[in-house]
């Protein structure tokens, strides 16, 4: 399938364990700090996505057809809020799965087409409302499901018109739901948790909020590089293009840039009034985003070509660069230093 014009441009359309280090010298409070990343960070981010769904169950109610340039459209907006959202993936967003619902990838095992293939051969009724879809398997829901039922081959035409059509009303009517609970969580309590910790809370020091902050930040160029380049790229003697994040709906590389863009965001942020530090990690995103829109592959296809797939190995170097700038340099700075994570393995 070829990938939608819209994500030929690369240009991000949103312009918006870890283990305590012996305390570095920090040049502003870190209270300072974490309420910036909270409020100028993080709370914009959640309400877009929170609004970014809802335009998309609007435009789904709507007009249902697969095919249908405002349904895909509001699809890829939605999908940009998340992106640039999606390293924050700790308190309302982990709460019950959710992040899990919105973005179930990698799917290793191809249970995604699977779910939604069954759903639709038997009809089975409980796609009827957006309330009782909270129940099926995680595989059947979010951004990766509905990006089967828009630009699968296979699946956007599968089955019967109106329970298809059902389908894609009822998974972006969930998308919603979700979404608007992780935001309400975020502004009536996370928010405040995590910029007046006590000892009777979830964090007992500003620490530990930098430490929970950062690690989002080093986990999510780390996924970057390992999941959304390292997956595709596969081995020199097995290229996998089709594992690329996306792929279908062409939003690959696009995904790339929305992380790096947010991601940016954040580490400029925690690095504050440390010209030397900002300016060093500015030249580091400067440099991965300069090197993924020179690419020209918005799906990594080139993965199988030698002189492409090198430039796509340079990619995921430059942008492992940054995160070893961030555990050397801006770890120690604000007292924290990167521990294992659920992406490291054993």
């Amino acid at each position: 399938m070829k990938p939608i014009a819209r994500a030929l441009s690369l240009a991000p359309v949103l312009a918006l364990s870890v283990l305590v280090a012996p305390a570095g010298a920090q040049t502003e409070p870190a209270d300072d700090t974490v309420a910036d990343v909270v409020n100028a960070h993080i709370l914009p981010r959640f309400q877009m996505l929170a609004d970014q769904t809802q335009r998309l169950a609007d435009a789904a109610a709507a007009d249902c057809n697969a095919k249908s340039a405002a349904l895909r459209s509001a699809y890829g907006d939605a999908f940009d809020a998340w992106i640039s959202a999606s390293h924050l993936r700790f308190g309302p967003s982990e709460a019950n799965d959710r992040a899990f619902a919105l973005a179930f990838w990698p799917d290793s095992r191809g249970a995604t087409p699977r779910a939604l293939a069954g759903l639709i051969s038997e009809q089975d009724p409980i796609a009827a409302t957006g309330g009782d879809y909270g129940q099926v398997s995680i595989a059947a829901r979010g951004f990766y499901a509905m990006e089967y039922v828009l630009y699968d081959d296979t699946l956007m035409s599968a089955g019967d018109a109106p329970y298809h059509c059902q389908l894609v009303q009822t998974i972006s009517a969930d998308m919603a739901t979700t979404a608007r609970h992780i935001f309400e969580d975020w502004q009536s309590t996370y928010a405040d948790i995590m910029m007046n910790p006590s000892d009777a809370g979830i964090y007992r020091s500003d620490d530990e909020v930098l430490q929970e902050i950062f690690k989002s930040l080093s986990t999510g160029l780390q996924f970057t590089a390992e999941a959304r380049l390292g997956r595709p790229l596969g081995t020199f003697a097995r290229p996998r293009p089709t594992r690329a994040e996306a792929w279908r709906s062409g939003r690959s590389a696009r995904h790339v840039m929305l992380s790096l863009t947010a991601l940016r965001d954040l580490a400029l942020r925690l690095a504050g009034d440390d010209a030397d530090l900002a300016g060093k990690l500015d030249a580091g995103f400067d440099r991965a985003s300069s090197q993924l829109h020179a690419l020209g592959d918005p799906i990594f296809a080139g993965v199988a070509r030698p002189q492409t797939r090198l430039k796509i190995e340079v990619l995921q170097q430059s942008i492992e660069a940054i995160r070893t700038t961030v555990r050397a340099e801006l770890g120690p700075k604000i007292g924290v230093a990167a521990g294992f994570n659920a992406l490291d393995g054993d």
